[in-house]
C-alpha cells in the first residue's frame, strides 16, 4: 500500500476513533456510578450491622469493668478501644481512647488478651482499605472480566461490538481454479465475477451491471468454501471471510454493529470480495420459530440487507454467501440486487470424482494395484470431503501395517469404514450367527445379481460394522442424475427384502436383523404410491414431496386428503411390498444353489470382493489362482517379511515371488 493510501485509511478512522472513545467514556460512567452505589451499599450495611451489634460505654465503665474481671478481650486504636464481655460475646463495646500509661499494665495484671498498642494510628486506614477499597477493586476487576468474555476477546472490555473480520481477511488465499477438482459449471458460473474483479472498468464502460452477491448452494463437503476461496484467488483481491454464527450474540445489537464494522473493512480494501459461510444461521426467515422471531438475528440480518443495499455499483465489493439450507433463507436476501445469483455445487459425478481423487492422491504413495478410475466409480453419492477423508483413512492404515504404500486392501477397509463405520473384531460371534448373517447377505446378493433392473452386487461381508452384522454393497450399473423408473424401485425393494425371505426359506426362522431393510422398503414405496404416481391411485400427489436433507424444510408433511384416502394409501403400500416379497420368494427358491454357494464361501473367506462373486456365479468357485497372479510388490513384501525372508526390501516381484515359493 502507498503512503498515500495509509493516511487516506487514518483519516476514514478518526471518526470511528471518536465514536468508540465516547462509547468508552460512557461506559466508564456507569461503571463509576455502579461503583459509587454498591460503596454507599457497603457503607450502609456496615452502619446497620455495628448500630445492632455495638454499644458505646465511658472509659470508667470500661476500666470498672477490666478491674472485675468482665473483660473478655480487647482491640486498642489511636481512637477507640473495643472490648467484649465474658458473659456476653455477641456485644461489642467501646470507648474513646485516653491516654493512659496505666492501662497496659492493668490489661496485664487482669490476664486481659488484647491487640494493638497505644500507637495505633495505621490501624484506621487499614480498616479503610479493607472495609471500601478492597471490595470496590474486587467489582471492577469482576466486571472487567466478565465484559471481556461477552465481548469474545474482540477489543477487549471496550470492543464488545467490533467483529473479528479483521483476523479472517487475508491478502492472498493461495488457491484458484486449478485446485478445485470437477464443478466445472460453478466455476464457469464464478469465471465472471472474477473477470469483474480484475477489470471492472470493462464492465463500466458498456454498462454492464454484475450481480452484487452470489450464493453457493449445495450439501455439505462439496467444497462451496474453497470455491470462493478460489475466487479470490484468482482474481487475487483480499478475502474477507466470516461464519454467520459468528454474528450472533447475546446483547441486542452487536450483530448489527459487527456487520457495519465488516462493510467498512471491506469498502477501505476495495476491490475485495466477502465471503459469509452458513449464512442460514442469521439469515433465515424474520418471524418464523415457536417464540415468533429472535429480536438479535433479525436486527444482524436487517443490517446486513441495508449493507447489500447501500453499496454503489462499481464499488468493487463482491460478497459470497454459502448454505445448505437454502429454503430457509428470507426472501429479501435472494431478490435481484442482493444474492441474486445462485449457483449450485452438486455432488461430483464419476468423472469429477476421479478427478477429485487424483487432486488428493497426489502427496500420497499409492501402490500399483490402485486405480483412480475404478475407484471412483466404486464411489457414488462421495462428496469432495468424503473421498478426501477416504483417501486418509487409507494412509492411515497403512501405516498402522507398516506399509510403504497404499493398497487397495487399505482403500477397501477404508470404503468400508466411511460407510458402515470400523470393523468389529474383538466381538466373538458364534458360528450360528455367523451362519445366519451369511445367508441373510446371500439373499440381498442373488437377488442383486438375477434381478435384471437391480443395482450391481460389488462387495458381501459378513463381519460385523457399527450395528450392521454384515452388509452387501450394491452400486448403480450407470452414473444417473436421480431419475428413477418404477421398475428400478420395484428392485430396490426386493433386494431389500432378500434378507427376510432368506433368513425365512432356508433357516425356517426370522430375526430382527432386516428392521433397517422394512424401514428402507417401506419408504420407498409409500414415495411410489404419494409421491410419484406410481399406483392404482393415479397420479396425484398425496403428499409434500420429501427433499433431501440440504432443500427440507424443519416442518412436517402436509395432510391433504381424507382418512378414506389415508386407508387406501396404506392398503396399495402394503400391496408394493407383498409383491416384492413374492418375487424375491420366486427368485431366491430358483437360485437355492448359487444362495448356498455364496453362504458357505462367506463362512470361510466372510468377505467376497465383486471378482470373487463373479467367479462364483460363472465356475462355481473362487478363482484362487488369479487371486495369487494379482498380489502386488507390497503385499509379497508384507507376506515376505511375515516368513522373515532376509532382504526381501531390495527384491524384485519376481524375486519376492521365488523366495516365497522355496520357503
Amino acid at each position: 500500500m502507498k503512503k498515500g493510501e495509509e493516511r487516506m485509511d487514518d483519516r476514514e478512522r478518526k471518526p470511528d476513533n471518536r465514536n468508540n472513545k465516547k462509547r468508552n467514556y460512557q461506559l466508564y460512567i456507569i461503571l463509576a456510578i455502579v461503583a459509587a452505589v454498591t460503596v454507599a451499599l457497603i457503607t450502609g450495611l456496615d452502619s446497620l450491622v455495628k448500630k445492632s451489634t455495638t454499644k458505646k460505654v465511658t472509659y470508667d465503665e470500661f476500666v470498672e469493668a477490666v478491674e472485675e474481671g468482665k473483660v473478655d478481650s480487647v482491640k486498642i486504636s489511636s481512637a477507640r478501644v473495643t472490648f467484649t464481655l465474658t458473659d456476653d460475646l455477641r456485644m461489642t463495646y467501646y470507648t474513646p481512647y485516653l491516654p493512659d500509661s496505666n492501662l497496659l499494665p492493668m490489661l496485664n495484671e487482669a490476664g486481659v488478651e488484647y491487640t494493638g498498642t497505644e500507637d495505633s494510628s495505621g490501624s484506621a486506614i487499614l480498616e479503610f482499605i479493607l472495609v471500601y477499597i478492597l471490595p470496590f477493586a474486587l467489582i471492577w476487576i469482576l466486571m472487567g472480566f466478565f465484559m471481556r468474555r461477552i465481548g469474545g476477546g474482540s477489543g477487549g472490555m471496550m470492543g464488545i461490538g467490533k467483529a473479528n473480520t479483521a483476523t479472517n481477511m487475508s491478502r492472498a488465499t493461495g488457491v484458484t481454479f486449478a485446485d478445485v477438482a470437477g464443478e466445472d459449471e460453478a466455476k464457469e458460473s464464478l469465471t465472471e465475477i472474477v473477470d469483474f474483479l480484475h477489470n471492472p472498468q470493462k464492465y463500466v464502460q458498456i454498462g454492464a451491471k454484475l450481480p452484487k452477491g452470489a450464493l453457493l448452494v449445495g450439501p455439505p463437503g462439496t467444497g462451496k468454501t474453497l470455491l470462493a476461496r478460489a475466487v479470490a484467488g484468482e482474481a487475487n483481491v483480499p478475502f474477507f471471510y466470516i461464519s454467520g454464527s459468528d454474528f450472533v450474540e447475546l446483547f441486542v445489537g452487536v450483530g448489527a454493529s459487527r456487520v457495519r464494522e465488516m462493510f467498512k473493512d471491506a469498502k477501505r480494501n476495495a476491490p475485495c470480495l466477502i465471503f459469509i459461510d452458513e449464512i442460514d444461521a442469521v439469515g433465515r426467515q424474520r418471524g418464523t420459530g415457536l417464540g415468533g422471531g429472535h429480536d438479535e438475528r433479525e436486527q444482524t440480518l436487517n443490517q446486513l440487507l441495508t449493507e447489500m443495499d447501500g453499496f454503489g455499483e462499481n464499488e468493487g465489493i463482491i460478497i459470497m454467501a454459502a448454505t445448505n439450507r437454502p429454503d430457509v433463507l428470507d426472501p429479501a436476501l435472494l431478490r435481484p440486487g442482493r444474492f441474486d445469483r445462485q449457483v449450485t455445487v452438486s455432488l461430483p459425478d464419476a468423472n469429477e470424482r476421479e478427478a477429485i481423487l487424483k487432486v488428493h492422491a497426489k502427496n500420497k504413495i499409492l501402490a500399483n494395484d490402485v486405480n483412480i478410475k475404478n475407484l471412483s466409480l466404486r464411489t457414488p453419492g462421495f462428496s469432495g470431503a468424503d473421498l478426501e477423508n477416504l483417501l486418509n483413512e487409507a494412509a492411515l492404515l497403512a501405516v498402522r501395517r507398516n506399509k510403504d504404500a497404499i493398497t487397495m486392501d487399505e482403500i477397501d477397509e477404508a470404503t468400508d469404514r466411511v460407510l458402515m463405520g470400523p470393523a468389529k473384531v474383538s466381538r466373538k460371534i458364534t458360528d450360528k450367527e455367523k451362519r445366519l448373517v451369511a445367508i441373510h447377505e446371500s439373499g440381498h446378493a442373488v437377488i442383486g445379481i438375477k434381478l435384471e433392473d437391480a443395482n450391481e452386487v460389488h462387495k458381501i461381508t459378513i463381519i460385523p460394522r457399527g450395528v450392521a452384522g454384515g452388509y452387501t454393497m450394491m452400486l448403480p450399473k450407470e452414473e444417473k442424475i436421480g431419475i428413477m423408473t418404477k421398475n428400478e424401485l420395484v428392485a430396490q425393494i426386493t433386494g431389500l427384502l432378500g434378507g427376510r425371505v432368506s433368513e425365512e426359506m432356508y433357516l425356517h426362522e426370522i430375526t430382527t436383523g432386516a428392521s433397517d431393510d422394512f424401514k428402507r422398503a417401506t419408504k420407498i414405496a409409500r414415495a411410489m404410491v404419494t409421491e410419484y404416481g406410481m399406483s392404482d391411485l393415479g397420479p396425484v400427489e398425496y403428499e409434500e414431496k420429501q427433499e433431501g436433507v440440504f432443500l427440507g424444510r424443519d416442518y412436517g408433511k402436509a395432510k391433504n386428503f381424507s382418512d378414506k384416502v389415508a386407508h387406501e394409501i396404506d392398503e396399495e403400500v402394503r400391496k408394493i411390498i407383498n409383491d416384492c416379497y413374492k418375487k424375491a420368494e420366486d427368485i431366491l427358491k430358483a437360485n437355492k444353489d448359487l444362495v448356498m454357494l455364496l453362504a458357505d464361501a462367506l463362512m470361510e473367506n466372510e468377505t467376497l470382493t465383486k471378482e470373487q462373486i463373479d467367479s462364483l456365479v460363472k465356475t462355481g468357485k473362487l478363482n484362487q489362482d488369479k487371486e495369487e497372479k494379482d498380489k502386488t510388490v507390497a503385499d509379497l513384501k508384507e507376506e515376505a517379511k511375515i516368513k522373515g525372508i532376509k532382504g526381501y526390501s531390495k527384491m524384485t516381484k519376481e524375486e519376492l515371488e521365488e523366495a516365497l515359493k522355496e520357503d
